[in-house]
């Protein structure tokens, strides 16, 4: 198995759980939870993690996703170390460390300042989080892997007064859109680009 993404997350911000509760099909999560998110290739193999970490801690999963190449686990729990004792349960079975994973790789990230009326609509009618309003500022991300696109979207919460629009953990990229004021997607968009820049991991093989 390839360890792609491995990534904790101490306390669930209410958007973000909220957000989840929306898309995830399994035990849905609650803001103050920790998170672990851990993508893998090839995808299917997903299921054996999922195995000895249930069996090995007290958490319960969001979501397991096997999609076209890879993949994802969520899973959560209110006691960190109960998180934190089934990210160790699946190193372990992999074999592997924390810096094995890959180190998170930025596409695209773009900041969009007073949003056209007929642009913010379009975003609204695919979004299952917040409203974007017409003049507001539109920060979009694009990450690789994807299950970092989770932790990017809820440091961006916790740094400033952000709507959180949509987020795409699971594919072949992750994908972060949030809208607020100019100055507090700012500070949103450099807490992410903080966060990303201090995973540390293996870099990507190039293509």
């Amino acid at each position: 198995m390839e360890l792609r993404a491995l990534t904790f997350i101490d306390v669930l911000q209410p958007q973000l759980a909220g957000f989840l509760q929306t898309v995830a099909q399994g035990f849905l999560p609650l803001d103050g939870q920790a998170s672990l998110l851990v993508e893998i290739a090839p995808g299917i193999a997903i299921n054996a993690l999922t195995d000895v970490a249930l069996k090995q801690a007290r958490v319960v999963p969001g979501m397991q996703i096997v999609e076209r190449a890879y993949g994802l686990l969520e899973l959560h729990a209110f006691d960190q170390g109960e998180v934190r004792a089934a990210a160790a349960a699946i190193l372990g079975k992999l074999g592997l460390a924390e810096t094995d994973r890959l180190a998170p790789r930025t596409l695209a990230r773009e900041i969009i300042t007073g949003i056209d009326g007929h642009q913010s609509a379009i975003i609204n009618r695919m979004r299952h989080g917040q409203m974007l309003e017409s003049g507001q500022t539109l920060y979009t991300l694009e990450v690789q892997p994807a299950g970092y696109a989770a932790l990017a979207a809820n440091e961006a919460e916790k740094r400033a007064e952000v709507r959180l629009l949509e987020v795409v953990t699971f594919g072949a990229v992750g994908r972060v859109w949030l809208g607020g004021r100019e100055e507090e997607i700012g500070q949103a968009a450099a807490a992410i680009d903080e966060t990303l820049a201090g995973l540390p991991g293996r870099a990507a093989a190039p293509r």
